[in-house]
């Protein structure tokens, strides 16, 4: 019991000297505010108050024809103003490579106050207007002044907000848009999602109005078609080159090049349909 009694002192003049806070409170010090005491400082709990499944910086930093693919099958999320988020599947994509590229807004490097997203991290996105009224948005890549245009989406959920959308950009009486004709274009998409040039130079891995999210049905190499690029003018050889990807079978797609889709059946890509 002497024993005893001496180490409780000791533990007595522990805690008195100390300049430790008591164990209570270093519970509170380091718990959430739902009560959860996991330390603020670990980075597991930094990812878990983040979106879990959002698309994170790394997915972006890869080359521009690599990242144009890759976007295939993920998921773009618009959150608007009054809390409804809007959905979409990309099906649809145009890889400009920058420099080389002649039918890119970056060719020979040229780098504008319109065109800067193209030069900054992966992940950014660029958005420009044309013809003075629609928009149409990008997502830079590796690669100096190369970024991916976002072709078409697959709508799936908030249809109809998107619906509302395009007719107040549309003039006159309209009748209402099927499913299809939501986004299957790159100035439709903008137009269905409320994206114009506010959205220029944002990060899509950081930012809380937009963002992507993983697909659950990632398409095989199978299940892609590689074209040519839409609306580019007369580009010389970069306007034969195969730099627009789109999902095979999907009605959401602008454009379909059957001519190209039987040359891949021919050569064994994938079976003709």
């Amino acid at each position: 019991m002497p024993r005893k009694r001496k180490l409780l002192a000791q533990l007595s003049a522990l805690q008195s000297n100390s300049s430790l806070p008591p164990f209570d409170a270093l519970e509170k010090l380091n718990a959430t505010p739902d009560g959860d005491s996991s330390p603020k400082s670990s980075k597991y709990f930094a990812i878990e108050k983040k979106n879990s499944s959002q698309l994170e910086a790394d997915f972006f930093n890869q080359p521009c024809i690599s990242l144009a693919k890759s976007f295939l099958g993920q998921i773009l999320v618009r959150k608007l103003p009054d809390g409804r988020e809007l959905w979409g599947r990309i099906v649809e994509t145009e890889a400009y490579l920058g420099g080389e590229d002649e039918a890119s807004h970056s060719k020979g490097g040229k780098q504008t106050q319109r065109n800067a997203a193209m030069f900054m991290k992966p992940g950014t996105l660029y958005v420009y207007q044309i013809y003075g009224i629609h928009f149409c948005m990008n997502v830079s890549s590796q690669g100096e002044g190369a970024a991916v245009l976002l072709r078409s989406l697959e709508p799936l959920q908030g249809l109809e907000a998107m619906r509302e959308l395009r007719s107040a950009s549309r003039k006159g009486p309209t009748k209402p848009l099927k499913d299809w004709q939501l986004c299957n274009g790159p100035s439709k998409l903008c137009q269905a999602f409320g994206i114009d040039k506010a959205f220029d130079q944002r990060d899509l891995s950081q930012d809380a109005a937009i963002w992507m999210v993983p697909g659950h049905d990632l398409p095989g190499g199978q299940d892609v078609v590689a074209t040519t690029r839409i609306g580019i003018g007369n580009r010389g050889e970069w306007a034969q080159k195969h730099l627009r990807f789109y999902l095979r079978g999907n009605k959401f797609v602008s454009v379909v090049d059957k001519k190209t889709e039987r040359e891949m059946a021919a050569m064994g890509h994938f079976s003709c349909s």
